[in-house]
């Protein structure tokens, strides 16, 4: 080494490292509609087999799971209906956008999934699309579907619940006398 200038010859093997991975949790996507449309039974955490051009659009934070709901195939379970657009800078090796995606799940949890989807009626849709310690990661749902007075009753909850941190939030700060 001279003049401040790393020559990587000189460095012992053991030394040099793979760039480090990202830790933590990065949203790409979130299902809000879902959480207001069913009544979430248990949740999973499954990995994605994606494409190369499918994780470059990710990572730009592109993604829709608006559409998107899971089914078991031959004891595999399959994403339909998420979007994740063409990557820009790809060529004609660019993904189809709406294309069916493998989940990685294990065998214990997809037996239990498929018992429940077919004895309660219940559907697996996505909560959430995510890269967790750099492997992108998305948050199944075990729900059932709500009545539409259940909707209702869920934002008259939330309207009140909303209304009760306001009114805490003036009385703490002293505006409420």
């Amino acid at each position: 080494m001279c003049g401040g200038v790393l020559d990587v010859a000189q460095v012992p093997a053991g030394l040099i490292s793979a760039m480090p991975r990202e830790k933590g949790r990065i949203l790409v996507a979130q299902n809000k509609k879902a959480r207001h449309d069913y009544h979430i039974d248990a949740t999973y955490e499954a990995g994605l087999v994606l494409q190369g051009t499918e994780v470059k659009s990710l990572r730009a934070g592109r993604a829709s799971l608006v559409d998107g709901y899971a089914t078991i195939d031959d004891g595999e379970v399959w994403l339909h209906g998420v979007h994740i657009p063409e990557y820009t800078q790809g060529t004609w090796t660019n993904h189809e956008p709406r294309r069916k995606r493998k989940l990685l799940l294990h065998a214990n949890e997809i037996s239990k999934l498929m018992s429940k989807t077919r004895e309660s009626g219940a559907t697996i849709v996505p909560l959430s699309l995510y890269f967790n310690d750099g492997y992108a990661k998305v948050e199944i749902a075990l729900a059932r579907g709500k009545k539409a007075y259940d909707k209702r009753a869920t934002l008259a909850e939330r309207d009140a619940q909303r209304e009760v941190d306001r009114a805490v939030g003036r009385r703490s700060k002293g505006m409420d006398d």
